[in-house]
């Protein structure tokens, strides 16, 4: 019986260490999974341009008025990350002078003077406005990273820059239609953009 009883008691022990093992291997695990997260929420912060999410907001309508306001296209475009058809759009081959803004906030965005033809069948700019910095994010919605376009303001969805463009700086804005709105130079003063005005001058000068 005494040996009996002495193996019972061990088993038990064996139990309650194994119990005990368990539970703190669950608890490691679960401290872990919050390091993660926590890590996660850090990084998707520093992301962010600090005050991103409040400028953004001051400048974007509800999204019942930019449903109301904007075409179906332009709403899917620059609110849902959407791509426009190539060649069968407002912009890809205009050859005015003017700029463009964006077509939710109205904040200038790029001017024809840095326009060129990229041959994707969407309008394509070598950079943005002086003084503009337009908002860049890795996108993965194709698989491959890409870096995707947004309007500093209104956080609008433009398109994506690919580092294949022409001089002077090697870039290739490729942008939505959709999600812009051109001001011919004639029209930039009676709009509101009639600093931009100086930007034409002296290209025709040159």
């Amino acid at each position: 019986m005494t040996t009996e009883f002495a193996g019972r008691t061990r088993a038990f022990g064996e139990d309650e260490g194994s119990r005990s093992m368990i539970r703190t291997l669950v608890l490691l695990t679960l401290f872990v999974a919050l390091l993660g997260t926590a890590a996660c929420g850090l990084t998707h912060a520093e992301d962010e341009p600090a005050g991103a999410s409040a400028a953004a907001s001051a400048d974007k309508p509800a999204d019942a008025e930019l449903r109301e306001r904007l075409t179906p296209l332009q709403y899917q475009v620059t609110q849902k990350e959407g791509t426009e058809p190539p060649f069968h759009n407002e912009y890809w081959d205009n050859h005015e002078p003017g700029i463009y803004v964006d077509v939710v906030s109205g904040e200038p965005l790029f001017s024809s003077t840095d326009k060129f033809e990229s041959g994707t069948g969407w309008p394509s700019f070598t950079q943005p406005l002086k003084g503009v910095e337009v908002v860049e994010k890795t996108d993965y919605g194709l698989g491959l990273p890409r870096t995707e376009v947004r309007s500093p303001r209104a956080d609008s969805h433009l398109g994506h820059v690919f580092s294949d463009g022409p001089p002077p700086t090697g870039l290739r804005y490729c942008i939505n239609s959709a999600a812009l709105r051109f001001i011919p130079v004639e029209k930039l003063e009676e709009e509101g953009y009639g600093q931009y005005a100086p930007l034409f001058e002296s290209a025709t000068a040159r």
